[in-house]
């Protein structure tokens, strides 16, 4: 499942690139979201976090244990990807996305933000159609994009 999304922050686009590329200070951002450990990756000069999503979609509820690594950091173009990897725990199923951010200056002091999301979900979530999905998807990023310029106001 594709999902796109955008919104607008009042922060410069080197102060938005320094903190969406900072997964230690962006995933908490992302409501349920709760990163667990970082470590090295064996062979790239990235790092692999290990996390845990709690995501609701209508009666249920899924947790999500997992690993997220950015693959792709261009910060001449301010485009960013990020893989993230999850199983849920009691036969809950699997997810996993591929997270494209793109960041466009507007002016001098507001940043436009291009998140291209594929997701692919199976398991309880894979239940509900994509209407529903896409409609949790936008609501997280609205919540996602109100934290986020919090953490750029402080």
């Amino acid at each position: 499942m594709e999902i796109s999304n955008s919104f607008d922050v009042n922060s410069p686009i080197s102060q938005v690139w320094a903190v969406l590329t900072d997964l230690e200070r962006i995933a908490p951002c992302l409501p349920g979201a709760e990163l667990t450990q970082s470590t090295p990756e064996q062979n790239h000069s990235g790092i692999i976090y290990e996390g845990v999503i709690k995501v609701k979609v209508g009666p249920v509820s899924v947790k999500y244990n997992g690993t997220a690594s950015f693959t792709e950091l261009d910060e001449a173009n301010h485009r960013a990807v990020l893989v993230a990897n999850g199983t849920g725990a009691a036969g809950a199923g699997n997810a996993s996305a591929t997270i494209t951010a793109h960041l466009e200056a507007l002016d001098d002091s507001s940043t436009r933000v291009h998140v291209d999301t594929d997701m692919t979900i199976t398991g309880k979530l894979a239940q509900f159609g994509r209407g529903i999905m896409g409609d949790i998807s936008s609501k997280m990023m609205n919540q996602f994009a109100d934290n986020l310029s919090q953490v750029l106001a402080d």
